[in-house]
């Protein structure tokens, strides 16, 4: 009895001694694979920390206040942080295949001395919930702070106002937490799976197993491209067609159209690792040249699914940059240019029972500026409900069904002898038509061309009407509709109006060199003049409010937040983009476009910032792990009396494939992109719009310099990982 208890408590202390070795024996092997790991929290951190960075700053009520719900500049936001969203899940998706490559000899080797499945399930899942875990909280936390110092940089250096004023929504985390969730999720799968395989010498083996793609022939290359272009035009043309063609908003699924993008990108990228593209540097034809750079040919060809994710996402991510820097130039050049065309230093209107300083205040306001004024004129307009197709939806709300109202929406008006006045252009209307007013490069939306009624709003005296053509000033077009008609009409429809349908436009230079004091002091006097009945937004339309509650209806603009305008903020971008009395005065807003405009470019530069480091992140891991994975071959070569200049030649071989072809790819289909929605607007590419596609141009030119930069000192490091130089020629 005795006997059988000391054989038992041997057995239970030899159990437990083989634990203990077992344990020493993990953690050893854990510090061996320290590096791996490393990388693994690296990702994951950098993942997270751009996730959770854009999200803080897309949520933050500074830019939910100036980005317009449903406007394009939120559109492009969104779509670009979805963008960045799908390239951080497959990149952390590719670092948790990564790490488990390596872990799986780690689990080979224990298997292989005895541990058993049931033994490796618990200590493996600690060590992937904590590092993951860890990676992605930090990064997590260290989003604010990333998107607080990027911010805080632009207001010292570029731009400063109250409304750049950096406010957080905590419902960001949200969406980092889910993002948390999603990568912690995905490491716990990769951990199971590979524990559960059963073949140890595979497990041992698995992070020298290749994983090749299968070879297509020369057409993949060209078909992708094709497939790129077919994407791009059907998935942004989809919705268009469909609202022309069923008489209904275009449903969600239509996204699906965008499909062969991905598809076409995805094939470019494997005839890349496969083909190459002729004989182009690191990418020759192995046709034509079988044997030239086979090493660093074959080494991407057997690493080829890791190396088309890779290529696949840093595409995306430098197309989502470029997309947002394209941003910036083409709203620039627009507006600018706009500025510069005007014939006329300042204009302004207002209604006459206003009391709003006279041509003698603002000369001796002027005067207290040194400045003389000239070419002053001044010209009544009306404001009058015009008639015109309206949509109407159906009691679904997914069709609709245009029908002609004979008063359907405001149209302002100025007979055809006040136009002359303000413009210098002599026009002949005749009676019963109408002209509307657009800039000169007719890309004004502001236009009306199917009113066949104009209708006094206090008498509801009407008069019929026809659309003859377009005049040209860009002066008074692209606020809101504005047409010109003949004496004669104006006279009947001015006839018993109301103050309330008037107004009085004013404009004049200044002789000599303009003051931006003078012409800031004119605008907050102009500002303080009007009370609080002219504090309303240009989109809220008076004549359809009016229309609406004859009908029994609410008017939709007396409850959105967007019609909401506040004197006390005669400076934010809000105020100044939508108010309807807004004065155009040239020297002011060129000065202030960039503070006007701050929130707009700081976050689109925010974006560009964020997926062009993103893309460099993930090229410059890429090409650690070429290192990683292929330091033997490297060192083989180095036996076999391989060359440094040899070998540095493989190296700049494979990083030359990582960095250049999914930056010329993502910038030049963003390029095309970006032209084609220019184009799709109004059915041309206007001056403006010319400059700024060459500023783009420039600014791809920068992209591919930070690239091939970056590319130099990633082969540098990659050099001093494979300790490739001068000694080894020794």
């Amino acid at each position: 009895m005795m006997r059988e208890h000391k054989e038992q408590r041997r057995k239970a202390q030899a159990g437990t001694e083989q634990m203990r070795t077992m344990k020493a024996m993990e953690r050893k092997l854990q510090h061996a694979g320290r590096k791996h790991a490393g990388l693994y929290l690296f990702c994951n951190f950098m993942a997270l920390m751009i996730v959770s960075a854009y999200a803080a700053l897309m949520f933050s009520p500074t830019v939910q206040t100036v980005f317009p719900p449903g406007g394009d500049s939120r559109k492009q936001m969104n779509m670009i942080f979805v963008m960045t969203l799908f390239g951080c899940v497959v990149f952390t998706l590719y670092a948790s295949a990564l790490f488990f490559r390596h872990k799986s000899r780690q689990l080979g080797i224990l298997m292989a001395l005895g541990a058993s499945r049931s033994r490796l399930f618990p200590g493996l899942f600690r060590e992937v919930i904590l590092l993951s875990s860890i990676s992605c909280a930090v990064g997590i936390i260290a989003g604010f702070p990333f998107v607080w110092l990027i911010w805080s940089v632009f207001r010292l250096f570029l731009v400063d106002s109250a409304e750049m004023a950096l406010h957080f929504n905590m419902n960001c985390l949200f969406v980092s937490l889910l993002f948390w969730l999603l990568v912690t999720g995905f490491a716990c799968m990769g951990a199971w799976r590979y524990v559960r395989k059963t073949n140890i010498m595979e497990v041992i083996r698995e992070e020298h197993i290749n994983e090749p793609v299968k070879e297509l022939g020369k057409w993949c290359g060209p078909v992708g491209f094709l497939l790129i272009f077919i994407g791009a035009v059907s998935g942004y043309g989809a919705p268009g067609f469909w609202m022309k063609v069923m008489s209904a908003y275009a449903p969600a699924w239509l996204g699906i159209l965008y499909a062969p993008v991905f598809i076409g990108l995805y094939m470019v990228m494997l005839h890349t690792v496969v083909n190459g593209w002729g004989n182009w540097p690191g990418m020759p034809n192995r046709k034509k040249n079988p044997y030239k750079n086979i090493i660093s040919r074959s080494m991407m060809k057997f690493q080829g699914k890791q190396t088309v994710n890779n290529l696949i996402i840093v595409t995306i991510l430098v197309a989502g940059a470029c997309f947002a820097i394209f941003y910036l130039p083409t709203l620039s050049s627009s507006a600018l240019l706009e500025y510069e065309s005007r014939a006329y230093d300042y204009f302004y209107e207002y209604r006459p029972n206003q009391n709003v300083p006279d041509k003698d205040a603002v000369e001796a306001l002027a005067d207290m500026y040194g400045l003389t004024l000239k070419d002053w004129e001044t010209c009544e307009y009306i404001t009058v409900g015009a008639g015109g197709n309206t949509m109407v939806e159906e009691a679904d709300g997914k069709h609709f069904h245009m029908v002609y109202e004979s008063i359907g929406s405001e149209l302002v008006l100025l007979s055809e002898e006040s136009y002359e006045r303000l413009t210098g252009e002599t026009v002949n209307i005749a009676p019963g038509t109408y002209f509307a007013v657009t800039n000169q490069s007719e890309a004004s939306v502001y236009t009306n061309e199917s009113a066949g009624h104009l209708t006094n709003m206090t008498t509801r005296k009407q008069i019929e009407t026809g659309f003859a053509g377009y005049l040209h000033d860009d002066l008074l077009a692209g606020k809101y509709m504005l047409s010109v008609i003949s004496n004669e009409d104006y006279a009947l429809l001015a006839e018993g109006l109301s103050d309330e349908w008037r107004g009085v436009m004013v404009r004049f230079n200044t002789d000599g060199k303009d003051s931006y004091e003078f012409a800031r002091d004119l605008y907050h006097r102009f500002v303080a003049s009007l009370d609080e009945s002219c504090e309303i937004s240009v989109l809220y339309d008076r004549v359809c409010k009016i229309m609406a509650e004859e009908a029994g209806e609410e008017y939709w603009g007396d409850s959105d937040p967007m019609m909401r305008i506040s004197y006390e903020e005669m400076d934010s971008n809000n105020f100044r983009m939508t108010w309807r009395y807004q004065p155009k005065f040239r020297i002011l807003d060129k000065n202030d476009f960039l503070v006007t405009m701050a929130v707009f470019f700081m976050m689109f530069l925010f974006i560009f910032i964020v997926c062009l480091m993103t893309a460099l992140v993930v090229c410059y891991t890429r090409c650690q792990t070429i290192a990683m994975n292929n330091r033997y071959i490297f060192d083989d070569l180095k036996k076999l009396g391989a060359s440094p200049a040899f070998l540095e030649k493989e190296v700049r071989c494979q990083c030359g494939n990582v960095f250049r072809i999914p930056a010329l790819v993502g910038m030049a289909a963003m390029y095309f992109y970006y032209g084609m929605i220019l184009y799709a607007n109004d059915g041309r590419i206007v001056f403006s719009e010319v400059i700024g596609l060459g500023v783009c141009m420039g600014i791809l030119f920068l992209i591919g310099l930070l690239f091939f930069l970056i590319y130099r000192a990633t082969v540098r490091s990659l050099k001093r990982i494979l300790q490739i130089g001068s000694q080894d020629s020794k």
